[in-house]
């Protein structure tokens, strides 16, 4: 049972963000390419596990006014191995394809919280 838990990525962290940033991180997941992918040292495997976690989030956002979608916030519950990973590609890829500053600073704030 304890080898079980261990690939599933351990316990489980929980990180509240706002929606917007939430797909703004996702959107920054999707335009990696494959080298890039390869210098993290992730496969699309976890890229696309990564993302599934993200993309869930939606329906925790379903029957929220459309106007007020965008800063409520959102939990997501993700392995402890997934978040360390979540902040090693904040910290160096994130400023490269985020929009806007301040989501970076929002996302690493959340993250390093969890620690």
């Amino acid at each position: 049972m304890a080898q079980r838990w261990r690939s599933r990525g351990g316990r489980r962290i929980r990180i509240v963000l706002a929606f917007d940033d939430i797909m703004e991180f996702a959107l920054a997941l999707l335009s990696l390419s494959p080298a890039e992918l390869a210098d993290l040292g992730w496969t699309f495997a976890d890229r696309k596990r990564l993302l599934g976690y993200f993309l869930a989030c939606g329906k925790k956002a379903q029957g929220i006014a459309p106007e007020k979608v965008g800063e409520t916030p959102i939990e997501l519950s993700l392995p402890q191995r997934d978040v360390a990973r979540l902040r090693r590609f904040a910290r160096r890829e994130l400023p490269r394809t985020a929009t806007n500053a301040r989501v970076i600073t929002r996302v690493l704030n959340a993250l390093d919280q969890q620690r």
